[in-house]
């Protein structure tokens, strides 16, 4: 399989990423959101200048965004739970009244 490399530089230094050529369109939106969020932090911050601080800023940030977002998966998936719940409880109720509708003719 064929590999591809791609660099950019974040806070000063440069980064070499390396992978399959299928990933490659990926690889590039990831360096994207990279940079994206660098330079969010950086915005947030204009005092912080030590790259390190930056860094870890930036990580602190892309984690708040990933557990927001894992806590509306998780909402979402509760939500189709009960929405499943109250499906089977209406389709209940009508095969119910189905059958005592049928009862009663019978």
């Amino acid at each position: 399989m064929a590999s591809i490399e791609r660099g950019i530089e974040v806070l000063g230094i440069n980064l070499g990423v390396s992978g399959k050529a299928d990933d490659a369109e990926r690889i590039d939106h990831i360096l994207e959101c990279l940079q994206a969020a660098v330079e969010e932090t950086q915005n947030r911050h204009p005092k912080l200048s030590d790259p390190l601080k930056v860094a870890l800023m930036t990580v602190f940030y892309a984690y708040d965004k990933y557990l927001d977002l894992c806590d509306r998966h998780a909402l979402e998936q509760e939500l189709s739970i009960q929405e499943e719940q109250e499906t089977e409880k209406i389709t209940r109720s009508l095969i119910a009244r189905i059958d005592e509708a049928l009862e009663d003719r019978g």
